[in-house]
C-alpha cells in the first residue's frame, strides 16, 4: 500500500468522522468545530485527487469564511437550545422513518452498482494532460466555456433564492422609521418648502 492510498484511507475515514459527529455533537460549538474538520478532510482529498484549486477554494471559503461565520453566529446569539431539541424529540419518529428510507435507497443502488468497462476511459476523457493545461485553466474552460449556460443558470437560481430569503425574512416596523426614496423624489418644493420673512428684532 502505498502513500497515497493511506492518506486516502486517512481523509477519507476524517471526512465520515467529522460528518457524523456534526449531527451528534450535543453542543453547537462542537458541531461547527467539527464541521470546519469534514472541510479540512475533503479538502485533502481533493488535493489526492490532483484538484488543488478546488482544495484550496474549499479552504479559503468555506472554512476561513462560512465555518467561522457559523461559529460567531452560533456563539453570539443567546438560543434556548434545551426548548429546541424538545420539541426536536416529537419529530425524532417521522426522522428516524426519513433515515432509514435514504439508507434503504443508499444500499439498494451500491448493491446493483456495476462498472462498465470503459468508465475509466470516460472519466479520464475530459481531464487535460497536466503538462499542458494548468488545474485551474482546465477549470476555467469547463466552467466558462463547456458549460458556461449550466453555470450562468446555477447563478441565477442561487440569486432568485437569495432573494426570496430576503422577502420572506422582511418585516415592517411601525416604530422604526425608513427612509422612502420615491416620496423624497415625488414631492413638491412649493409644499415641501415655506419662506418666512423674518423681521429684524423678531424672533421666530
Amino acid at each position: 500500500m502505498s502513500f497515497a492510498d493511506l492518506a486516502f484511507y486517512l481523509y477519507a475515514i476524517l471526512t465520515v468522522a467529522a460528518a457524523l459527529m456534526v449531527t451528534l455533537a450535543r453542543s453547537p460549538v462542537h458541531s461547527v468545530l467539527w464541521l470546519i474538520l469534514t472541510f479540512l478532510s475533503a479538502a485533502g482529498l481533493f488535493v489526492l485527487l490532483g484538484a488543488e484549486f478546488v482544495a484550496m477554494l474549499l479552504v479559503i471559503v468555506y472554512v476561513g469564511a462560512v465555518a467561522v461565520l457559523f461559529l460567531f453566529v452560533v456563539m453570539m446569539l443567546d438560543v434556548d437550545f434545551a426548548r429546541m431539541k424538545s420539541e426536536m424529540a416529537k419529530y425524532m419518529p417521522i426522522g428516524l422513518l426519513v433515515g432509514v428510507v435514504i439508507l434503504l435507497q443508499l444500499g439498494f443502488g451500491l448493491g446493483a452498482w456495476v462498472t462498465s468497462d470503459g468508465a475509466m476511459g470516460l472519466h479520464q476523457a475530459p481531464t487535460p494532460d497536466i503538462s499542458k493545461v494548468e488545474n485551474t485553466r482546465a477549470l476555467g474552460m469547463l466552467l466558462y466555456d463547456k458549460y458556461l449556460y449550466l453555470f450562468q443558470l446555477a447563478g441565477l437560481i442561487l440569486l432568485v433564492a437569495m432573494i426570496g430569503a430576503i422577502v420572506l425574512t422582511l418585516r415592517h416596523r411601525k416604530d422604526v422609521k425608513r427612509q422612502n426614496v420615491m416620496l423624497q423624489m415625488w414631492r413638491d418644493p412649493a409644499k415641501a418648502l415655506e419662506l418666512i420673512d423674518v423681521k429684524p428684532g423678531q424672533g421666530l
